[in-house]
């Protein structure tokens, strides 16, 4: 979920920078979207949902996956429209010029990715990491993996989009395991097709629609990601026409292979085994007769989380540094690491509240967190996408029809809603962190009307 501004440390004096070169072609961008969606969402939350919702597991994975395409509209035609990397601050920003609204934009982003990172970290120091020790709490394992990610972090961490690629197909594999394990429980007359439709909520009417609601909104955090390609807007080649058919194939390729994992999970594993946990795809490569080692399934998983909590803290730190830089956050934020080049600053900071939030919360409630501050921005950005209309541009772009930004505003409001049956501690979680972001803005505006500077 990177949506950082571009790093400007190497032109001092605001000189400006030479565009990046263009590299990314459609199979790339395509990965890369695939990549990015991948990862904590479908191999911790899983079971949770199964928790939530009961053996019809798959419904949430179904309406999160319409949901997301779309946002997804949106996020194309926006991107088509103005190929800059800025996500969605920029188009906030573009379409209803108030600064503050941009700022809360962007620090929802922001800690979207801190929460999904710490979603990871518990996931790390869960069921995975037990099939090779339990020796250490969990809390305590989560705590050092945000610390040793930081580390890593401000060291420097080299990435590329063919690195992607490749840590994508790795995260791949495990899914096609699990989907192979299922194929080869049906053929072989296991599983238990009854459980498909089976709902935890007693009765039906109101307690059923906030229970299948709850279990999409927590579901819809294994489709969060497909928002961060259009940062890579300028390193790709004619984005106008290459990002349409890039999100979409990526969503549906992504989409297709969580519903797919939802039914085989429900088929061979009861919902009460999965709800209760932490490593729920675990379960089913356990329960599905084939003779694969759960160790090296446990590894894939571990691989998987890894590089989502990564993603996300790089992505969280350089969008602080990028606000610090813009003078919306105070000016020490942006501090750099002299020799490495780093955030340093803004690292520290954001695994301050990672490390807040892994003490605070277990694999659902961050992941719910994390869905609803990101189904708070699709709303503004589905509003944003019809507020620009009225903004031509010069060059074609894809233009989603009508009906549907605004269908997924609706949707996403809802679902980032009391409707949604979300406990009370994630708006509680979600409200502490924006309360962070606007006392630290206050002071930031503070200090520079004291200065002068405004």
């Amino acid at each position: 979920m990177s949506t950082a501004p571009e790093d400007t440390t190497g032109s001092p004096g605001g000189a400006q920078e030479p565009p990046l070169r263009r590299v990314i072609g459609p199979r790339l961008l395509v990965l890369f979207v695939v990549g990015d969606i991948l990862g904590t969402g479908i191999y911790a939350t899983t079971g949770e949902v199964a928790g939530k919702v009961g053996g019809a597991l798959w419904l949430p994975f179904v309406i999160g996956f319409a949901v997301a395409l779309l946002t997804a509209g949106s996020y194309v035609e926006l991107v088509g429209k103005y190929p800059k990397a800025a996500g969605a601050a920029l188009y906030t920003q573009k379409a209803f010029q108030v600064p503050f609204l941009t700022f809360i934009v962007a620090y929802m982003v922001m800690c979207s990715g801190l929460s999904s990172a710490s979603a990871a970290a518990r996931a790390f120091g869960g069921d995975y990491l037990a099939e090779f020790t339990d020796f250490f709490p969990p809390t305590f394992v989560a705590i050092l993996f945000i610390l040793a990610l930081a580390a890593l972090n401000l060291r420097g961490v080299s990435e590329s989009v063919k690195t992607n690629v490749v840590l994508t197909l790795v995260e791949l594999t495990g899914l096609v395991v699990i989907l192979a394990i299922g194929a080869w429980a049906v053929l072989n007359g296991e599983g238990e097709p009854s459980r498909l439709g089976e709902f935890q909520a007693e009765g039906g009417g109101i307690e059923l629609v906030t229970s299948v609601l709850g279990a999409t909104a927590l579901a819809f955090f294994a489709f969060v990601g497909f928002e961060d390609s259009v940062n890579m807007a300028e390193e790709t080649k004619d984005p106008a026409r290459t990002f349409p058919r890039a999100v979409f194939i990526g969503v549906a390729v992504t989409g297709t292979l969580y519903v797919l994992v939802a039914l085989v999970s429900s088929l061979l594993v009861d919902h009460r085994v999965l709800g209760e946990s932490s490593g729920p795809l675990l379960e089913v490569v356990k329960a599905g007769g084939l003779d694969f080692p759960p160790k090296l399934f446990a590894l894939i998983a571990l691989f998987a989380v890894t590089n989502s909590a990564l993603i996300n803290i790089m992505m969280a730190s350089r969008l602080c540094y990028g606000m610090a830089n813009e003078r919306i956050l105070p000016r020490a934020l942006g501090r750099v690491l002299p020799r490495r080049r780093t955030p340093v600053v803004g690292i520290v900071f954001v695994a301050v509240l990672a490390v807040g939030l892994v003490s605070t919360g277990e694999i659902a409630g961050l992941g719910d967190t994390t869905a609803f501050l990101l189904l708070c921005v699709f709303a503004v950005v589905n509003i944003a996408v019809l507020v620009l209309r009225r903004d031509r541009v010069a060059h074609e772009h894809f233009r989603t029809p009508t009906a549907l930004p605004m269908l997924g505003a609706v949707t996403a409001l809802v679902l980032a809603s009391p409707l949604s049956d979300r406990p009370a501690n994630v708006y509680i979680r979600a409200g502490v962190l924006l309360a962070i972001g606007i006392g630290l803005w206050v002071l930031n505006k503070t200090v520079m009307r004291a200065r002068g500077e405004l």
